[in-house]
């Protein structure tokens, strides 16, 4: 197996690929993903937390979708019955010190299952886990946004990569 890091770039011409490309990813995701971590990138206005709102909508959150800005965190409960599981939205900008997270107990959080979502993850990065997926965000102008996602696990290569061939099979419908 190759062991150089998987890495795809992509330009979103509007908010609409945005959109469109949080529904592909939503459609990939798998039990085995969702106790996965993706951190996000970019400065102010990248678009991170309008991206991920694309996700939770396409992933079946109902509602207005706030950003954790000030909570820190936001929970979401993901499927439906025993198909059930966490999603948490973190947004670490407003952290000084990386001991902060460790203060508010997210340790416990990471420790368990879900899909963890982190935006400014580099103000915590010495507390974080690997992220599976590291998605950087670019404005080029006010619509446009080029992004870089790379594997950053093993887990993450074998789902980018899995992710990398079904936008390239012919015979996926897309």
């Amino acid at each position: 197996m190759n062991n150089l890091p998987i890495v795809k770039t992509l330009v979103w011409p509007d908010e609409a690929a945005t959109a469109a490309f949080a529904t592909q990813l939503a459609g990939a995701l798998t039990r085995a993903n969702l106790n996965a971590c993706i951190a996000l990138h970019g400065d102010l206005g990248a678009g991170k937390t309008t991206f991920v709102r694309h996700l939770l909508h396409a992933l079946g959150v109902t509602g207005r979708i706030k950003s954790p800005t000030y909570a820190v965190v936001e929970p979401h409960q993901v499927g439906t019955g025993e198909q059930t599981w966490p999603l948490w939205h973190f947004d670490f900008y407003r952290f000084n010190d990386a001991q902060e997270w460790e203060d508010a107990g997210f340790r416990d959080i990471f420790a368990g299952p879900g899909l963890k979502l982190m935006e400014w993850p580099e103000k915590v990065a010495a507390q974080l886990p690997a992220a599976d997926w590291v998605i950087a965000l670019e404005a080029l102008d006010e619509d446009q946004r080029r992004v870089r996602i790379q594997a950053g696990t093993g887990q993450g290569q074998q789902w980018l990569r899995s992710w990398i061939q079904s936008q390239t099979d012919p015979g996926h419908a897309r």
